[in-house]
């Protein structure tokens, strides 16, 4: 058996940053997340987001490519929230994200601040380091 200790901050927004995630798709894109990185053989220690991007804390298996497995969460919970009731199929996630490795010891603090991004935004507490998503930024 291999050892592996593999983590990650990965973030990634709407369409144009689109304030499209509502609590109804926030629920099934949660849905979604966990069942689809059980699949893919990844551990997923927190999610978070607010209407225009998500952040997710993962572990990720040397096996798997990084840029696959956002590509897998992305798509599927796209797919999910264009198939739910009352859609009108034109959810979409922009193309590009942030992929940002974390050490042990940085672990539960990067978790924290995922888990807890609405209090984030609404008291401006943000760290400019975990909200990138692009070159640009």
């Amino acid at each position: 058996m291999t050892y592996w200790r593999l983590h990650y901050h990965l973030i990634w927004s709407t369409r144009d940053r689109e304030p499209s995630l509502t609590p109804e798709r926030e629920k099934m894109f949660n849905g979604v997340l966990y069942k689809k990185a059980e699949e893919l053989g990844m551990k997923i220690h927190a999610a978070g987001n607010v209407e225009d991007h998500v952040h997710v804390v993962a572990s990720i298996p040397p096996k798997l490519a990084i840029a696959e497995c956002i590509r897998q969460l992305k798509g599927a919970s796209a797919f999910a929230i264009n198939h739910m009731d009352g859609s009108d199929g034109q959810f979409k996630w922009q193309a590009g994200y942030g992929a940002l490795t974390i050490g042990e010891r940085s672990l539960e603090i990067v978790k924290e601040y995922a888990a807890r991004q609405k209090e984030h935004h609404q008291n401006g507490t943000l760290n400019e380091y975990f909200e990138k998503m692009d070159m640009e930024e």
